[in-house]
């Protein structure tokens, strides 16, 4: 059995942290390290870590420059053959691990799998699921963003792609994946693997409009590379206008209505097919700006109603 190691970088996530720790313990994969790199919590974090520190086979609790660093710190001392991270908001579904393991021991070609995430509340309640697909380099360099917590790979790739790069505090997960891709196979399984948290707190919306600022770095550093820049060449013009539309996706999630629907506007010029697939925010940015936000408010209600069943199924 191979071992596997689970980074989760933290840093004043008390409220959620025991809820990730819990998720990795519970796994049904027998040999699981997990190693918790906490950015020097004030929030009563450290607390949590201590209690279930006979059960980590690594914690430490200091001063950081950020999330990438943290991970690095981790992965620096993961002895898996498997590694992943999960954020200390973020947790696992059952399953999840000896999922993943059973794939790469069926396809000892692939460097990377992921699987599909729930999109949860702070308060755990789920309000959707995304579902991926599988991914060729050119959807990655398109900004095809695939589901960080429910993305496992081989550590041995790493000395090849290299630790992530903590310049990156937003799309760090998204340049890493790019780097892997080029050294073997990537895989998708239509299989829910972990959960994703959106709250008031986290980055995707505290910190929305630097995401775009990222997409367009990765834009930039992908078309300087030979290979990268060869092989984004044929798809630039969906490519350029899918920053755009992350730009937009974030913007939006983070209230800024009027900047998204500008972003948006610039996909549709440079690619329509790109802005029209994700024609949901050109929509909602009108209904925010239009006062009548409700109505989304209302629907993403239902639509978690409807999941609650997923919820006692599936959340720890």
């Amino acid at each position: 059995m191979p071992l596997v190691s689970i980074i989760t970088p933290s840093f004043n996530q008390a409220r959620y942290l025991e809820q990730t720790i819990q998720s990795v313990l519970r796994q049904d994969h027998p040999r699981i390290e997990h190693i918790v790199v906490d950015g020097a919590s004030t929030d009563g974090s450290v607390e949590i870590i201590k209690k279930y520190a006979d059960k980590l086979a690594w914690w430490v609790s200091e001063k950081d420059s950020g999330q990438a660093d943290a991970i690095n710190k981790g992965l620096a001392r993961a002895a898996g053959e498997i590694v992943a991270w999960l954020n200390s908001d973020d947790y696992y579904l059952p399953g999840a691990v000896s999922a993943a393991v059973k794939l790469f021991e069926e396809n000892p070609d692939v460097v990377l799998v992921y699987g599909n995430m729930l999109a949860v509340d702070e308060r755990g309640n789920p309000f959707n699921t995304l579902t991926y697909k599988q991914l060729t380099m050119q959807d990655l360099l398109c900004f095809q963003i695939i589901g960080q917590p429910a993305v496992f790979f081989r550590r041995e790739v790493l000395s090849k792609a290299g630790m992530l790069d903590p310049t990156f505090h937003f799309l760090l997960d998204h340049h890493l994946w790019i780097r892997i891709a080029q050294h073997g196979r990537i895989l998708h399984v239509d299989q829910t693997w972990a959960a994703a948290r959106y709250h008031a707190e986290a980055k995707n919306r505290a910190k929305a409009a630097e995401f775009g600022r990222e997409a367009f770095r990765i834009l930039a550093w992908a078309e300087s590379q030979p290979k990268l820049g060869e092989a984004i060449r044929p798809v630039e013009r969906r490519a350029r206008a899918s920053a755009h539309r992350v730009d937009a996706r974030y913007l939006l999630d983070g209230g800024k209505s009027a900047s998204a629907l500008r972003a948006w506007m610039r996909a549709f010029f440079i690619h329509p097919p790109t802005a029209l697939a994700r024609l949901n925010i050109f929509v909602s940015a009108l209904l925010n700006l239009a006062g009548l936000g409700f109505v989304r408010s209302v629907f993403l209600s239902r639509r978690s109603r409807s999941m609650k069943n997923k919820k006692d199924s599936m959340s720890f």
